[in-house]
């Protein structure tokens, strides 16, 4: 079901992608990055531990990546050790230290790649079809992913079969960047699959591309109260059975 996400459910779906893939000579099979193929909870642990050694706040030196719940960070300083009475006082001064680092190569350095990932987009790219990292994230941390990507192990983008979009305007929202970045990826081939943990944004990739098989990340999401389609499919992360790469299966996808 769709924004349902289950271990079961992820063979077929990924074994379908890479079918398509190796049907359709040159196409594009597109990405997210945050909470998609990768995790930023260790650089919003390590934005935590940063405020609370700047604040003097000691729970706070113990933040680890599970204390994030989503995008709430009153309920992660609360995880991370303080009262609530602390997190609401805490709230305001942390919410703006986190803006100034967040969106930074010195700490998305820290992300890490979520299960499966690595090698799903190395298996995309065996099939032949070309690989688009699509990301909200600014051009200016374009080195932080870089080094996040090769410790993770995710294929490097080479301006050839692997390409890595970034906002060139930092101040453009990700729902207007989505929409401008679906151009240069159409550029670039035939899109066969795309990957997204926003409903918004998967939404918006399965109504541009009516023909590609548009996959909904079920992790978290901004939280804005849109339903993903019912005709787009959810995996909660991309582990597959090596089956999944050896048949392609489309499994009525």
């Amino acid at each position: 079901m769709p924004g349902r996400a289950h271990l079961d459910d992820q063979p077929p779906v990924l074994s379908a992608v890479l079918a398509r893939a190796r049907a359709i000579r040159g196409g594009v099979v597109v990405f997210d990055l945050d909470s998609t193929v990768m995790d930023n909870r260790p650089r919003q642990a390590r934005i935590l531990q940063d405020y609370g050694r700047a604040a003097g706040v000691a729970p706070l030196l113990e933040a680890r990546p599970e204390h994030w719940e989503g995008w709430d960070l009153e309920r992660a300083l609360v995880n991370a050790g303080l009262s609530p009475l602390e997190a609401r006082a805490h709230a305001a001064p942390a919410r703006r230290f986190w803006a100034e680092w967040f969106f930074t190569s010195a700490y998305c350095r820290l992300d890490a790649v979520r299960p499966g990932a690595a090698a799903f987009v190395s298996a995309t790219l065996r099939t032949g079809a070309q690989v688009a990292y699509v990301t909200g994230r600014p051009a200016r941390m374009r080195a932080g992913t870089l080094h996040a990507f090769r410790g993770g192990g995710l294929p490097l983008p080479d301006g050839a079969s692997v390409h890595l979009l970034m906002k060139l305007d930092a101040a453009l929202g990700d729902d207007a960047y989505k929409r401008l970045a679906c151009a240069e990826v159409e550029a670039l081939g035939p899109v066969v699959a795309a990957f997204d943990n926003e409903p918004a944004h998967v939404n918006l990739y399965a109504e541009r591309w009516p023909l590609a098989l548009c996959v909904h990340v079920d992790t978290d999401h901004s939280s804005r109260p849109i339903e993903v389609l019912t005709r787009v499919p959810s995996i909660v992360d991309f582990t597959m059975d090596r089956t999944c790469e050896v048949t392609g299966d489309a499994a009525g996808l």
